[in-house]
């Protein structure tokens, strides 16, 4: 059974935000606020892959390369999300939130809850302007070739 390319891409999005994540706590930079800036990187990059699989395919409506990239995009903020709680839960929950960082999204003391779900409002959001701007990007390769 072949998975299809959305969910293939949404993992690697999870896989490129999770090690990057890792990578900075190992690092002790996880309260440096602009670095979770980068990972609209990975999801740009999922986005494309599955924007670039489509037109291989011959796939160049509009609307199917909305709705697939927008799959591919939740996918891999929805997979980082449930990393996310399960890492914040095996890290002291509350307790890590609480000694992460105090400028983080709320500016007061979250609960391990509170934190992901507007983690998940602030993915969401970022993931929607990335799917936009590639969509309209790759709508000039969309058009029907004569």
């Amino acid at each position: 059974m072949k998975l299809p390319k959305e969910l293939i891409n949404g993992i690697i999005i999870f896989a490129g935000i999770a090690l990057y994540f890792l990578v900075i706590d190992f690092l002790n930079l996880s309260d440096i606020l602009w670095l979770r800036v980068f990972n609209v990187l990975f999801v740009w990059y999922g986005v494309t892959r599955t924007l670039s699989s489509n037109m291989a395919e011959g796939k160049r409506d509009y609307a199917y390369n909305l709705f697939s990239a927008g799959a591919t995009a939740l996918l891999g903020v929805i997979f980082a999300i449930i990393g996310l709680v399960s890492y914040i839960h095996l890290r002291g929950g509350d307790t890590y939130i609480k000694n992460f960082s105090e400028d983080l999204l709320f500016g007061g003391e979250p609960t391990a809850n509170q934190y992901c779900i507007g983690i998940l409002f602030e993915g969401v959001a970022s993931a929607l302007i990335v799917v936009f701007v590639s969509v309209q990007y790759w709508r000039r390769k969309m058009a029907p070739q004569d």
